[in-house]
């Protein structure tokens, strides 16, 4: 079996399949358990069986980053992501301030020397990347914090993605509060909108609102929506960028997101990486982790590759070994929104044509006391990934010693909680592995800029290896137009 806390080396994220893998090779005592193993984990050989089929797929992903061609069947065709992050970081070296990361980093430097408050208006792949690097790399209660502890780094707050009367409500509340006088620096508060087509209704709603409430607090300044408002969209029929030219948004404040990006593939994009310069992230290490893992995907083997092999647990789990059901096991609070990401990743990406698993993302141990059950003893139908940090952000905090000992803990007066999360992980893992429950353990070197570029570009990157393992297009979403469709019927009818 992996060693669940051995540390990543070099900083890479590794993906570890012990815990998932059954060989029939040598002798192992007959039991209960062990022939669970034998029907509910992956054969080691057949794992080996499936070399040549991840190295032909690998070489069809690889060659969809260069086709100009695109047959109509292959529509669309979004693989531009996977070489974004090492362009990116070519560009910016070769050209500085003049490139797009140049760009990014100088306006995120006017935001946070203009701004105390940010709202981030966005859904989907327009909202979820950035939330997941704000929520995972800032401390929890980033927006609680003075401004001296922050660093200059204004509060973030995120909306744009629900019609939730009340929650924008609330928002707009906090705004009207906390900002009186638009001359102070610390009652300012500014816009990034983020949609690709800009038609997005969710998003549009929300910043007709928030247009209106910026119109009447700036007013007698006579700069808005100019100095106020940063748009990011699409290059193309952008009803974002129609707005951005008729109200003569200056240029510097309009980011495009490349054509051959989807939504969900987008947070190496400024999508994702403008919000996080705005609080102070290194997007470069971002970058670069992304990079990195995007170079093991190509030049790796098999057997060493953290993508494909991923991919092919994902895959063989879910058609040979019916388990449709994909649970994301998070042992870090920080990483949540890294699970909502992941959740819509998967879910718009491969749930097509009848098929696709059904992620399910989980935080534990919190979780543990509500799914726990379900995964120990309930039906045999998921697998799960556990996501693990070899050290934590903060320095281990001991439980020591109480007078009263009223929480009879005292003869572990020398654990910390880093020692709590670790037994925790390993009786999980163990009780798991007993009860022949397959598991996948991605284990990261740390929770900073690096490791998270790598992982979500390594779960980008198996996903779309595992759609084409199904034979389906992993980009696109035709299912998600049904509602819009009805929805905009509904709301354009004549009464």
């Amino acid at each position: 079996m992996d060693q669940p806390n051995k540390p990543a080396s070099n900083g890479q994220v590794r993906v570890h399949l012990d815990r998932c893998l059954w060989s029939a090779q040598g002798h192992v005592p007959w039991t209960v358990e062990e022939e669970l193993r034998a029907q509910h984990f992956l054969r080691a050989d057949r794992l080996r069986q499936m070399t040549p089929v991840l190295n032909e797929v690998r070489s069809q992903v690889a060659a969809d980053r260069y086709r100009s061609q695109i047959p109509p069947e292959w529509e669309p065709l979004d693989a531009g992501f996977i070489d974004l992050p090492g362009h990116l970081l070519h560009q910016y070296r070769s050209a500085g301030e003049n490139s797009e990361v140049g760009r990014i980093l100088k306006q995120a430097e006017a935001i946070r020397g203009r701004f105390e408050q940010v709202v981030v208006l966005g859904i989907g792949g327009s909202s979820l990347g950035a939330r997941a690097l704000f929520e995972a790399l800032k401390t929890r209660y980033h927006n609680e914090l003075p401004a001296h502890n922050r660093l200059g780094a204004p509060r973030i707050y995120f909306e744009g993605d629900n019609f939730d009367n009340d929650a924008l409500g609330d928002l707009i509340e906090l705004l009207q509060v906390r900002c009186v006088d638009p001359s102070l620096q610390e009652e300012r508060w500014g816009l990034v909108v983020i949609s690709k087509s800009g038609k997005t209704l969710e998003t549009a709603a929300a910043f007709r609102l928030l247009r209106r409430e910026g119109h009447d607090y700036y007013s007698k300044r006579g700069d808005w929506p100019g100095a106020y408002v940063w748009v990011i969209t699409g290059e193309k029929d952008s009803r974002l960028r129609t707005w951005a030219e008729q109200v003569r948004l200056p240029a510097d404040h309009v980011f495009t997101i490349p054509e051959r990006v989807g939504g969900r593939f987008s947070v190496f994009t400024p999508v994702g990486l403008l919000p996080a310069a705005i609080v102070r992230l290194d997007i470069t290490a971002l970058l670069q982790g992304a990079a990195d893992m995007t170079q093991r995907f190509l030049d790796e083997p098999v057997e060493r590759n953290p993508v494909l092999l991923l991919a092919a647990a994902g895959y063989l789990l879910g058609t040979e070994y019916h388990k449709p059901l994909r649970v994301l096991a998070l042992w870090s609070s920080k990483l949540a929104a890294v699970g909502l990401w992941y959740e819509q990743l998967v879910a718009e990406s491969l749930g097509k044509q009848g098929r696709g698993p059904t992620p399910i993302a989980s935080v534990h141990t919190r979780d543990l006391h509500s799914r726990g059950q379900q995964h120990q003893e309930g039906p045999r139908d998921r697998f799960l990934i556990h996501v693990t940090l070899d050290k934590s952000c903060r320095a281990p905090m001991l439980l020591g010693m109480a007078d009263d000992d009223a929480e009879q803990l005292n003869p572990l007066c020398r654990k910390s909680y880093v020692d709590l999360m670790q037994a925790a992980y390993r009786g999980t893992v163990h009780a798991y592995y007993q009860a022949a429950r397959p598991q996948v353990a991605i284990s990261l070197p740390a929770l900073d800029e690096y490791s998270l570029g790598q992982l979500m570009q390594c779960l980008m990157l198996a996903t779309v290896v595992e759609g084409r393992l199904l034979q389906i297009n992993p980009y696109g979403q035709p299912g998600v137009e049904a509602y819009k469709k009805h929805m905009v019927s509904l709301l354009y009818a004549k009464d």
